[in-house]
């Protein structure tokens, strides 16, 4: 086949998926019969809501760039360009564990549900597991999980056996830790994915990427089931709806959007004339009425999921908000900084 004949089907088959991509639009709003907001409008908006800082935890030498809260409601682990993984007891701002790390370019960490596990990644592209409870009493590296060729943006335990990756090679890869191996590629993303979350039921996940794109994934089988547009710029972080329903994300564009996967389409979007700063980090409330989300100017909005009413603005850092998680409890919000500093607020 020529050359000019290769182009033209190109041509015609672009021509062809964009009528497609038309009519599948067009066949979700003529079902879309409501939105959300008209079918919340007779429920009380919420009252300003007041958030306090109730622990500083201080240790840290340089930004911090990742957090991840433990099951147990008490714990977290946070992750720093100091070259350290610290273990936090967040009642008393103890320090349980400081892991120095081989390399300090980390980017993402993670705690095992089981607690007996941290894991964190960055610019070596590995993902390096840590045990807790070794035998030895020093905390020493499990396993080096290697095969992703960009660096590791995002990791997420399933068990204590598995865990989930999401790296700037524009792939997800499901681990065996024992074997440290990798079980499963995820690949159809178009740019570097910067997020990944988990759903309730462990069988979905969903990913952000630099491609504007948010897409869902069954483990079972491997495949991307769901794709979510909507984004104008890089979707930095992606975070499930309590319920597994749903899933809000944060981008560059300075907007934040709910998505239901049910309805297979944006729910809402939280914007505000004045918020022109990118979004690095979301988080829902225990009943998923509140959604957390951490900004390039220092600040952390929380928003009122149904309304899209803004009910606080959190300022306590001196520097960009660079993660956040809330509690399996729901009682605290851990807030994370390039000010060094990670502030637990109820």
């Amino acid at each position: 086949m020529s050359s000019p004949e290769l182009a033209e089907r190109i041509a015609a088959a672009k021509r062809e998926a964009e009528v497609l991509k038309d009519r599948i639009r067009l066949t979700k709003e003529n079902l879309s019969d409501t939105t959300l907001k008209r079918a919340s409008e007779k429920v009380a908006a919420l009252p300003k809501i007041s958030m306090k800082v109730r622990r500083t935890l201080k240790g840290h030498l340089a930004k911090i760039y990742a957090m991840h809260w433990a099951e147990d409601e008490r714990h977290l682990v946070s992750a720093s360009q100091d070259g350290k993984l610290i273990v936090w007891d967040a009642f008393s701002t103890n320090k349980i564990h400081a892991i120095p790390l081989r390399s300090s370019w980390v980017m993402t960490c993670a705690y095992a549900p089981s607690g007996n596990y941290v894991a964190c990644g960055g610019l070596d592209n590995l993902c390096s597991i840590y045990n807790l409870k070794s035998k030895e009493g020093s905390v020493k590296v499990a396993r080096e999980l290697s095969a992703h060729t960009g660096y590791l943006s995002c990791c997420r335990f399933i068990s204590d056996r598995q865990i989930l990756t999401a790296s700037g090679d524009m792939s997800c890869m499901l681990w065996d830790i024992d074997a440290g191996v990798k079980v499963m590629e995820f690949n159809d993303h178009t740019g570097d994915v910067m997020s990944l979350s988990l759903s309730p039921n462990k069988n979905i996940f969903v990913s952000g990427a630099c491609d504007t794109t948010a897409k869902v994934w069954d483990i079972r089988s491997g495949r991307c089931v769901q794709t979510f547009m909507g984004h104008e710029s890089d979707i930095n972080a992606v975070q499930f709806f309590p319920n597994g329903d749903a899933f809000g994300t944060g981008s560059d564009d300075a907007s934040c959007r709910l998505f239901d996967l049910r309805a297979d389409r944006e729910l809402n979007q939280y914007t505000h004339d004045n918020i022109l700063c990118g979004i690095t980090s979301i988080g829902f409330s225990y009943s998923g009425r509140l959604m957390f989300a951490g900004y390039d100017d220092f600040n952390c909005n929380v928003w009122d999921v149904l309304k899209c009413a803004r009910v606080a603005t959190l300022s306590g850092h001196d520097n960009r908000v660079s993660c956040l998680g809330v509690s399996s409890d729901g009682m605290a919000l851990a807030t994370g900084s390039w000010d060094s500093l990670l502030k637990i607020w109820a």
